[in-house]
């Protein structure tokens, strides 16, 4: 089973992803990141010291996935292993798509090309109001993060239409309430899908 955390910076999907991959026993991947290009890339996309084109990043985040399917999601699913991946194509939706400004289709187009058609079997959508999400601790703070809640709120309305528009693979989780609560309502999301 392919699995993928989604949500606005700082919503726990990082330690929700560690908590699940432990769990299932599963492959536990990030985006951009995995490989080595693809931790490459995810230092310079959030290096705040960088300043990059909407297209430029859409491009780079594209490299990363495309890189990271062919190495490891893919080999690691034709084993009969289960993946978990903190981010996968929503996020470039969401912050590409929406809230960078490109729209959907070039995006969609972008992702079709770098993960050969692979799509997620369940995405677990942490749902957090940006302000709360904001105010959590953070390992320091990277390009996204440093550009505060308007990118987030963007972002957030962003992935809550996509979820609107795939409910048979997204399912919202409440992320505000302790990482004990979160962890139980990502298992139980998870039983569902399997059974």
């Amino acid at each position: 089973m392919f699995i993928t955390l989604e949500g606005i910076d700082r919503s726990g999907k990082t330690t929700q992803a560690r908590l699940l991959a432990d769990a299932l026993g599963a492959l536990l991947l990030r985006e951009p990141g995995g490989t080595d290009a693809g931790e490459r890339i995810r230092e310079l996309l959030a290096d705040p010291a960088v300043e990059l084109d909407p297209v430029s990043e859409l491009l780079l985040f594209g490299a990363a996935r495309a890189e990271l399917v062919r190495r490891e999601i893919r080999p690691a699913l034709d084993a009969g292993r289960d993946v978990v991946c903190d981010r996968f194509t929503d996020s470039t939706l969401a912050y590409q798509g929406a809230a960078r400004g490109l729209g959907t289709e070039p995006v969609e187009q972008l992702n079709r090309l770098a993960t050969g058609g692979l799509a997620p079997d369940l995405t677990l959508l942490l749902r957090i109001d940006p302000e709360p999400a904001g105010e959590r601790e953070g390992d320091g703070g990277d390009r996204f993060e440093n550009e505060g809640l308007e990118l987030q709120a963007a972002v957030a309305a962003a992935y809550d239409e996509i979820a609107r528009d795939n409910p048979g693979r997204v399912v919202v989780v409440d992320a505000g309430r302790d990482v004990d609560a979160v962890h139980a309502d990502v298992m139980a999301a998870v039983e569902r899908a399997r059974s």
